[in-house]
């Protein structure tokens, strides 16, 4: 992406941020150094969410082998920030592509937008990103060997606390701990080489209770390749990008949601805002 694009692009989201953030005053806040970002909110557990962003950008193949065979070499600068609630990141990912990222932040919503593009000449085999490592413990109040009893997914059965799914043992893959819950249609040679869950998924929601009960947090990708459960205490919802042809462009959205403990009115905002990214002519949703 050149360099009168990347203004281009900035410029534009300097204008939907004025046009549309009349309560910015109570929005979540945001800040990014070193990889890290963080959401910063009174309401917080803590005062603020810690997150791991980007983390890792994979090949086709990885559930058996190794991870660093896996990753793509990648680097993430930032490129601008308008007020506290807006930052503009770009991540250069061997061999030739750029991806331009927007985060973001509203009152209860964090919105992550990710332009790919392939600048060479060659297919590339970038199938799935995990933007998002979201570091849940402060918030749930749990560590390691609990928190899956304050996390949760929508089965079958409805939601689906992360402790009572249809687990695989810590030793049943490649690499021990954590767990990886994969929705219908995606191959399971091409995710996080974890244990798989016997328990699909029906929505691209992964989240958790706070630890008074009160509030609850969850995530979400607008394709989604897996989500999962990982052993810094942390959730992730995977999307899926299906590799990059010789100048193709792409574009995903990832959500975080913070709100009060009503799992309902998660799914209706959840819905809403996919049908809104899917139905033509329609402002951009999800």
């Amino acid at each position: 992406m050149g360099a009168w694009s990347l203004k281009l692009l900035w410029l534009l989201a300097l204008g939907a941020w004025s046009f549309s953030s009349s309560a910015a005053t109570d929005a979540m806040t945001l800040s990014w150094t070193n990889n890290l970002l963080t959401v910063s909110n009174a309401n917080l557990p803590g005062g603020k969410l810690e997150i791991w962003y980007p983390e890792a950008f994979c090949r086709k193949g990885s559930r058996d082998r190794d991870w660093g065979e896996t990753v793509l070499a990648s680097k993430t600068v930032m490129v601008g920030s308008a007020r506290p609630h807006l930052l503009m990141l770009q991540t250069e990912i061997e061999p030739n592509v750029v991806l331009f990222h927007m985060i973001v932040a509203g009152e209860d919503t964090v919105t992550m937008d990710f332009t790919f593009h392939n600048n060479g000449s060659d297919k590339v085999d970038l199938e799935w990103f995990q933007p998002a490592c979201i570091r849940v413990d402060k918030f749930t109040g749990c560590n390691q060997s609990n928190y899956t009893a304050k996390s949760f997914i929508f089965t079958e059965r409805g939601l689906t606390t992360l402790d009572k799914t249809a687990r695989q043992p810590e030793d049943a893959a490649r690499y021990h701990g954590g767990q990886v819950y994969v929705p219908k249609g995606i191959n399971t040679n091409d995710v996080n080489p974890r244990p798989i869950c016997h328990d699909q998924p029906t929505n691209g929601l992964i989240g958790c209770f706070s630890a008074d009960g009160r509030y609850l947090l969850a995530t979400a990708s607008e394709s989604t390749q897996e989500l999962f459960e990982g052993v810094y205490v942390c959730l992730h919802s995977d999307p899926h990008l299906r590799g990059l042809g010789p100048g193709e462009g792409k574009t995903l959205r990832s959500k975080i949601y913070f709100m009060p403990n009503d799992p309902a009115a998660l799914l209706k905002r959840y819905e809403y805002d996919s049908l809104r990214r899917t139905r033509p002519n329609s402002p951009a949703g999800f």
